[in-house]
Order: structure tokens, then C-alpha cells, then sequence
């Protein structure tokens, strides 16, 4: 049937953890609406339209029009069970987070050679990535990146504390292109 009616078009179908979503959103963009002011300027003698504020302000005010529609759909639609296991399993993924925060702050002691590759290589046993093989190639991708950033791309990268332990000719390597 192709003739459908608003309530079709506009069903909501919740999942669990979406209530929390909606609140989290709501409260973020809230947040974001009210640093609107400290965060951009206006600028005198400029026409209404070229402000430096009136984008970034549209977006957040919509942001927020948008947060309050989607937590008051949520608030109104039935609840399904499950929630608090939804939010646990979010949760879950902040480990990736600290992950990444740790491979931040080793960088600079380790190097980004030696960093990238025990980042690399630690992230793909955590996700299952077990054989030798596969190990392998993410070994390689990791020498990759570091050599495409660092050699070719000139990207700078604070060299590693680890480096200056290296005799003269390798310093002088690792601390240009590693």
C-alpha cells in the first residue's frame, strides 16, 4: 500500500537506552547554547548576516530545537526494557578511549614508531585479530604510517625520550624519520 498516513510516516520506533541518548544530547546541546556567547564575537559595523556568530549560533539553536523534540518523543513513546544494559554496553567503549589516551602520553617517551606499533598491534589482539599472520600486517600498516607521516609527509611528531638512547648514526635517523 503505497497511500500512507502522518502517524505512518512519523512513527517513532525507540530502542532501549534512547531516553538517556535524548537526555544526554539535550543537556550537551544546552551546554553548547550557553558558551555560544564566550566562544564568538560580534562584530561592530558588520551587517546582521555576515556576523562571525550567526552560524555557529543557527546550528546550536537548532541543536537544541532538535535535542528537545527528540527527548520529548522519547519521553512520550513506551518504554522499552533493557535500558540501563544499552547504556552499560556505551559505556563499554570508553575503554577504546583510554586506550588512546594511553598511546597519546607514550608517544612522547617511546617514540612514534615503537608507540604506533604496540598500539596497533595491542588493539588488533583486543578485538580477536590472533593469528600470526594478520598480526603481520598490522605490524606492517604500522611501519606504513609512521613512515608516511613522519618520512614523507614531514608531519611533526614529538620524537620519543627512548630515541636519544640509540647511538649516533640511529638518533639521528629515529629522531628525523621515525
Amino acid at each position: 500500500m503505497i497511500a500512507r498516513t502522518l502517524q505512518d510516516i512519523f512513527r517513532r520506533y525507540r530502542r532501549p537506552g534512547d531516553i538517556v541518548f535524548a537526555l544526554f544530547f539535550l543537556v550537551f546541546s544546552l551546554f553548547l547554547l550557553s558558551q555560544i556567547g564566550d566562544q564568538t564575537t560580534v562584530a561592530k559595523r558588520a551587517k546582521w548576516f555576515a556576523q562571525p556568530a550567526l552560524w555557529p549560533t543557527v546550528a546550536v539553536c537548532g541543536m537544541v530545537f532538535f535535542a528537545v523534540l527528540h527527548f520529548v518523543s522519547s519521553a512520550v513513546s513506551p518504554r522499552i526494557p533493557g535500558r540501563w544494559t544499552e547504556v552499560f554496553f556505551w559505556f563499554r567503549s570508553l575503554e577504546y578511549l583510554l586506550y588512546f589516551f594511553l598511546y597519546v602520553l607514550g608517544v612522547p617517551r617511546f617514540g612514534y614508531l615503537p608507540a604506533t606499533l604496540a598500539f596497533v598491534l595491542f588493539l588488533a589482539w583486543r578485538t580477536g585479530f590472533r593469528a600470526p599472520r594478520t598480526l603481520a600486517f598490522f605490524a606492517f600498516f604500522s611501519v606504513m604510517v609512521v613512515v608516511l607521516f613522519r618520512g614523507l609527509l614531514q608531519v611533526k611528531i614529538p620524537a620519543g625520550e627512548l630515541y636519544l638512547l640509540l647511538p649516533d648514526v640511529l638518533r639521528l635517523l629515529a629522531l628525523n624519520y621515525l
